[in-house]
């Protein structure tokens, strides 16, 4: 094994991100990521023992790219004797009837197929090709959206089933590497556009970030991801127990006690009510959560519509998730 692939199987090790003999399966847009995050699993399978499996989603986005993009994955499996799952997808339609983004509903559909696919064949973990760009991007991404500071860890190396070897990777390094391989990729050209938020961010501020502080942005933006995930764990504990010791601030039941949330401080309430929202389906951000502490402060009738026509209407002493009436009703 090369300096990589070491580097990246410690990672592995560390981690504990996958175990001797585990089946993965590993995401495969056909892109430089992906194929260097495939190649870096075959270097390391002998040492780990782990059955490999290919899924590619085709989105169907680009029209004959899409279809080349899957082509050519297909083809890479076939050479390397390694299974390839396909999944096609009409992201567009999704997205009209969902009323979400087409990167929103990628990555749902995205996530959803990788489910329903370690279910029926077997494998027990997903292995995704993000980077240490990756996470800089997603965590500046975050900070304009007006996130939560929990929220700025970023891109987790794992969540559930969900892994991420090189997060801890450069681009610069991963290229280099397919070079040494020789190993081809494809290149999506809809990246180069700056029409979306994160390729604004990934093409165009994380460069002039990085032309005046080359050496501080990425560690330090790695610093505040560990830090803040350090802190989101130590939330995540304290608030499972404020919420398990108080009936009337359980997510799930559809509405939330007042008195009881007049108990808590601001933090704490808005973290109940995140949690709440996203019981329910509904997308979080700093806006829409100051809006629902505030409603504390009125009184009984006053509410708060949400995405999609739903409402959090304060009535009878609690503070009520509701969801739209279907059309018709």
């Amino acid at each position: 094994m090369n300096r990589l692939e070491k580097q990246f199987l410690e990672q592995i090790r560390v981690r504990r991100l996958v175990m001797d003999g585990e089946p993965l399966l590993v995401a495969v847009s056909g892109g430089p990521d992906s194929m260097a995050l495939l190649s870096l699993f075959l270097a390391v399978q002998p040492v780990l023992h782990c059955r490999l499996g290919v899924a590619h989603c085709n989105f169907g986005l680009r029209g004959p790219d899409s279809l080349a993009d899957e082509a050519f994955v297909r083809e890479a499996c076939r050479r390397l004797g390694l299974e390839c799952f396909v999944a096609r997808f009409d992201t567009e339609l999704y997205c009209r009837e969902h009323r979400l983004s087409i990167e929103e509903s990628a990555r749902t559909l995205r996530y959803d197929y990788f489910g329903r696919l370690m279910k029926s064949e077997g494998f027990t973990k997903v292995a995704t090709g993000h980077h240490v760009a990756d996470n800089a991007e997603t965590i500046l991404f975050n900070l304009f959206r007006g996130t939560s500071q929990p929220s700025l860890r970023g891109i987790r190396s794992r969540h559930g089933s969900i892994i991420r070897p090189m997060l801890l990777l450069h681009k610069a390094d991963i290229l280099g590497y397919l070079r040494e391989k020789g190993m081809r990729y494809r290149i999506d050209r809809s990246n180069e556009s700056d029409s979306h938020d994160r390729n604004f961010i990934r093409n165009r501020v994380i460069p002039l970030l990085l032309e005046r502080f080359p050496d501080k942005l990425m560690p330090s933006l790695q610093r505040l991801s560990e830090q803040s995930g350090e802190l989101e764990e130590f939330l995540e504990s304290a608030m499972d127990g404020l919420i398990e010791r108080e009936p009337g601030l359980q997510p799930a039941q559809g509405w939330l006690d007042v008195a009881a949330l007049k108990t808590l401080t601001v933090f704490e309430q808005k973290e109940v009510l995140k949690r709440a929202l996203r019981e329910h389906g509904y997308s979080v951000d700093a806006v829409l959560l100051q809006r629902l502490v505030d409603l504390l402060t009125t009184q009984p009738g006053r509410r708060v519509m949400l995405e999609g026509g739903g409402e959090v209407v304060w009535k009878d002493r609690r503070l009520c998730f509701l969801s739209a009436l279907p059309s018709g009703a």
